[in-house]
Order: structure tokens, then C-alpha cells, then sequence
């Protein structure tokens, strides 16, 4: 793409991270000298790193077009570093890292460090466009491949997960790969594995304050306190105000629907760095979740104001633009928020069936959430996209964070497209186990207890079997109970996260009718008092995670014995012959074809 194109493209973002020389590249003065600024910045020394940066960009602008295609990288790393709160200095590093690369086409540390400003600043295809670029260069860089892995991870792509460990097979020593990796370990809940990998960064780069981050927010999230003392005082060592640590810890607390903590934290990020976007954005989007709009507004506007790039910042404040059109009605136990001409409707059909909701559930639970829930309903599903991630593309109906729910209203699908009432029964019942739980329940078992919760309600609601699941189970392609988390945060195939959903409540089910009406709920009280799985199973179940794994295997067998006997393994495969029939013959029928 011509490069006025790519600027303009970044019109409307994420600091990219200070990166060493990359192997092969030929040394210069300016490079060391930009790499000291980036350290003196990273230990927050910032007046040296900034006096240093602006030196070699006053330079750059003086004489550039002399400058070798290293030197003009060196000035790209060094506007980045004065990036903070000037849209100008983005598009001055990009424009640097461009004529890198028409200086030397050869370079591709300045077209990977060009497609990671791209990412960084959510202009998604042009930064895709260019790591493919540097592959078919050279078809196994590893810093090209971690660029991808985090295209195909922000768009909720399986493959995310197969070109991370692609990059750390090309490279093990590439330390934003191993951090990558235990983000993805951190968010399935794979504790010790997640340590380990901010470890291998570690050995890479001792200097790593996301490595210290993520090893803290591993031993903050499984309970292990001085664990995290020690990550806490490594963070100081390395710089006297780590805003970013906390930050790191905020953003994993959220991940594991902690959001308190992520409130605490983001606090204590902010506290350290007043202008930091990250800790700013974190403050406010935690707000939002627990219903404070106004307190959350606040915070992404003074985040934006700063950032102008950041898209989940612009989007969610033009989502409560729209909101503040909405109608509020409280009723009871319920705040249900609408657009204006739907939202006496609304609240006349939702509210009764959620005080059945409530009521059923405190009984199961022996459980009262505090009141007010807000219920907030979105006739676009983009707005309640928005409103769960900050950007477009979600494919749920609806999300839980804890008190505050929200959802697509009727009108935001076609008729027949998907059943409200389920998906707010669902919902609600988050709010009962992430509750009880003080938000520690692992994702299988809170999302099995929502899709269980939504037939017990009502035989037609919820996830049912079918064909597809069965053939699943036939090829061993569904997790065992010990690594369902597995299934909705790192799936292997398309279809493995909405597989996984009903395979959950199964084991709920199940655990149920062996283990007694209260397993269930002993359960959430165990993983609220700090157990993680492999202690809760023993101690409230008295079996092994392997024990359980295998006599769910049993169980489900026997359950579908004879279903199971009709379907091959091959049929849930993505393309195979009766899954392509039988979705053809689907869409036939939605088309009027019924011959």
C-alpha cells in the first residue's frame, strides 16, 4: 500500500513495544543510541529517554533522506517513544519505518516494526497484509508469525494458537512470543504453565516487566500472595513506578472475570502514572461493567484525549453516546435500561420472567445477589458488542459481569434468530455462580451451570445435542471435565467454543445426579475460598480430576449409547460429507427449496 494510504488509515489505538536490533541487521550509532533511550524509558527514566529520541528525531527531520534504511528504523523507535499523547509522532514513526523499506527492501525489521505499529493501532488488514508480506520473504520468521498469531487472536481465530507456537518453533528465544503464551496459558487458568513461559521470556530479556506482570498475575489469581510479593518487588527493581505491572494484572483480573480486582489494580496503575492510556482505559471499562457510566466515561475520555488511536476507547464512548438516549426503568430487583421506544415493552415481558429467574435460583444457590441487576438490552448487536469488548465482530447474544448484564434485544435479529428469554435466564444465572463464587468459578463450570440452568427452566431452552456433538464425542474431539477451559479459551476448531458450551452443562448434569443436589453449589463455595480445580475435585467430590474425567466419559456413553452408534467421528469435521449436506440442505429449506 502507498504510504499516504497507510497513514491516512490511521486516522483514528497502544504504544508498540521497544524492541533490540533484530539478527543480521548491520549496527549503527543511532541504533545503540535509540536502544539506550529505550531502556532508560523502560526503567522510567523518561527525561533521558525523551531527551535522547528527541535528539535523533530533531536529526532525522534534518537530514534523513541521508540516513540509511537502520538509521531510519532507529528513528521510527525513537518517535514511538515520543508517541505519548501525539497522534503526529505515530505517523512520523510509521512514515520512518516506510522509508526504511524503501531504502532497503531487503530489511524487515522496518516492515515488521511498520505492521506492528499497524496492529497496535487497530489497522487490522494493513498489518495482516504486512507480516504475510515478510512470510513470503522469509516463510518462518518468528516475529511475523507472532504478528499474525495476534490478528487471528483479536479476531477470535482458532488458528491463533497454531501460529503462536509456529513462532516460538522458529524462534523459542522471542520473548513477546513467550509472553503471548502465557497470556493464553494465564486465561485457560493453566496457572503454573502460564510461570513458565513468562520464565522463558525472562531468560530472553531480564529487563521484561510484562514477564514479572504475568508471573505475578499467575500467583495473584491462583492465591499463592508470596509469589506475587516476589513479582511485586522484581517490578520495582526494574522501574520505581510500574504502572504497567499493575496494569498487566488488572487486565488478566478481568480476563478471569475478577473485576474487582481489576478495579484495585487499574487504581494502582493509574496512581503511578496518571497519563498512562492503558491504566485510564482499564479504570473505566472495570466502571462500566460494575454500572458506573458516568465514573467510566470519564476515564476513557481523558483516555482518548490522549490516545486518539484507540479504538476500543472511541468505540465504547460513541456506544454511551447512544446510551444516554436510553430509557431507564426500575422495577424491583431489576434496572432495566432500552432504547426509548421498546422499553416499556420490554421491561412489561423481561422483568417477570427474571423475578422467576431470581427466585429459582436463590433457592438452588441459597444465594441473593446484591440488587439493582441492571439488565441492559441493544436492538444493534454491534452496540452490545461494543459494550462486552469494545469492538465489533462478537458472536454472543449476551454477557455477565456479575450485577450488570447485557444483551441483544429482540429486534436486533431477524425473527427466530434467538430465544431472549433464554439467553436472560442464562445470563442471569452468571450473576447467581460468579456471585457465590466471588468470581473464581472457572469458565466451564459457570457457563455449564448457565446452559443446565436454561433447560431446567424450560425443556426446549438452552444448548441440545446434536449430530455434530455426538460426532465430536465418537473422534475424541471434546475436552475432558479436568481441561474443559481449554474448549472456550483456546479451541483447536471452528466449532469447539459453542461445542463446548453444552458439553459443560453435561458434566454439571451429571455431576448433579452422582454426586448429589449440593455438589454443585459445594463447588462455587470451594473455588470462592481460593481452591483451584484439582483441589476442589477431591475435596468436594472425593475423586481425581482423572477419576471424574473417566467416569464422565462413562456416563456420557451410556447416556447417548444408541445415538452414538448412528454417527461416525468424521461427521463433525469442518467440510466433511454430512455436515456440508446437512447444512446445504439447511439453508435450502430457509430458502423455500423444500424439494
Amino acid at each position: 500500500m502507498m504510504l499516504t494510504s497507510r497513514l491516512l488509515a490511521l486516522g483514528l489505538l497502544v504504544l508498540a513495544a521497544p524492541m533490540g536490533c533484530a539478527r543480521g541487521q548491520t549496527p549503527s550509532v543511532r541504533a545503540a543510541e535509540v536502544a539506550v533511550a529505550e531502556r532508560a524509558y523502560r526503567r522510567g527514566d523518561l527525561a533521558d529517554a525523551l531527551q535522547r529520541a528527541s535528539a535523533i528525531a530533531s536529526a532525522y527531520e534534518a537530514r534523513g533522506t541521508r540516513w540509511s534504511a537502520v538509521d531510519r528504523v532507529a528513528a521510527g523507535r525513537a518517535y514511538l517513544l515520543l508517541a505519548s499523547g501525539s497522534a503526529t509522532a505515530v505517523r512520523q514513526a510509521l512514515a520512518a519505518f516506510d522509508a526504511a523499506t524503501a531504502a532497503d527492501s531487503t530489511l524487515l525489521d522496518a516492515r515488521l516494526r511498520a505492521a506492528d505499529l499497524l496492529l497496535d493501532k487497530y489497522n487490522i488488514p494493513d498489518a495482516k497484509a504486512s507480516y504475510e508480506d515478510v512470510l513470503r520473504r522469509a516463510p518462518n520468521d518468528a516475529r511475523a508469525l507472532l504478528g499474525l498469531a495476534r490478528v487471528a487472536s483479536q479476531g477470535g481465530d482458532p488458528q491463533a494458537t497454531t501460529l503462536l507456537r509456529r513462532s516460538l518453533a522458529a524462534d523459542p528465544m522471542l520473548a513477546d512470543a513467550q509472553l503471548m503464551l502465557a497470556r493464553v496459558h494465564l486465561e485457560a487458568e493453566s496457572h503454573d504453565s502460564a510461570t513458565a513461559a513468562a520464565r522463558r521470556a525472562l531468560a530472553t530479556d531480564s529487563t521484561s516487566l510484562a514477564a514479572w506482570a504475568l508471573i505475578g498475575a499467575s500467583a495473584w489469581l491462583s492465591g499463592d500472595t508470596s509469589r506475587y510479593a516476589v513479582a511485586r518487588a522484581a517490578a520495582y527493581r526494574l522501574t520505581p513506578r510500574p504502572s504497567d505491572f499493575f496494569a498487566e494484572l488488572a487486565e488478566a483480573s478481568a480476563r478471569q472475570r475478577r473485576y474487582g480486582d481489576g478495579v484495585r489494580f487499574a487504581r494502582e496503575a493509574l496512581a503511578l502514572d496518571s497519563t498512562s492510556t492503558r491504566a485510564l482505559g482499564l479504570v473505566g471499562t472495570n466502571a462500566l461493567r460494575a454500572g458506573d457510566i458516568d465514573a467510566g466515561r470519564l476515564r476513557l475520555e481523558r483516555a482518548f484525549a490522549i490516545d486518539p488511536f484507540n479504538l476500543w476507547h472511541k468505540n465504547t464512548l460513541d456506544l454511551l453516546d447512544r446510551l444516554r438516549t436510553f430509557r431507564t426503568i426500575d422495577r424491583g430487583r431489576f434496572r432495566i435500561v432500552a432504547p426509548p421506544e421498546e422499553a416499556e415493552l420490554l421491561a412489561t415481558y423481561v422483568v417477570p420472567l427474571l423475578e422467576e429467574a431470581f427466585d429459582a435460583l436463590a433457592t438452588r444457590y441459597r444465594y441473593t445477589p446484591p440488587t439493582p441487576v441492571r439488565l441492559e438490552l441493544y436492538r444493534r448487536h454491534a452496540d452490545f458488542s461494543v459494550r462486552t469488548v469494545g469492538l465489533t465482530g462478537l458472536g454472543a447474544l449476551g454477557v455477565s459481569f456479575g450485577p450488570v448484564l447485557a444483551m441483544d434485544a429482540p429486534s436486533a435479529r431477524d425473527r427466530g434468530d434467538f430465544n431472549w428469554g433464554s439467553t436472560a435466564w442464562h445470563e442471569l444465572a452468571h450473576t447467581f455462580t460468579l456471585g457465590l463464587s466471588e468470581n473464581r468459578a472457572p469458565r466451564w463450570l459457570s457457563e455449564g451451570l448457565s446452559v443446565l440452568e436454561e433447560r431446567r427452566a424450560r425443556s426446549s431452552w438452552g444448548a441440545q445435542v446434536s449430530v455434530e456433538y455426538l460426532a465430536a464425542v465418537r473422534g475424541g474431539r471434546l475436552r475432558a471435565p479436568s481441561e474443559l477451559n481449554d474448549g472456550f479459551v483456546r479451541p483447536r476448531y471452528p466449532s469447539e467454543t459453542i461445542l463446548s458450551y453444552y458439553h459443560a452443562s453435561l458434566v454439571c448434569e451429571m455431576l448433579e445426579a452422582q454426586f448429589g443436589a449440593n455438589a454443585l453449589r459445594d463447588m462455587l463455595v470451594a473455588y470462592r475460598d481460593g481452591l483451584a480445580t484439582p483441589q476442589v475435585f477431591p475435596r468436594v467430590l472425593r475423586v481425581t480430576p482423572e477419576q471424574l474425567d473417566a467416569r464422565f466419559d462413562t456416563w456420557l456413553r451410556a447416556k447417548f449409547a444408541v445415538p452414538l452408534r448412528s454417527v461416525a467421528a468424521a461427521d463433525s469435521v469442518q467440510g466433511g460429507a454430512f455436515v456440508t449436506a446437512m447444512r446445504a440442505g439447511i439453508a435450502l429449506m430457509d430458502g423455500g427449496s423444500t424439494d
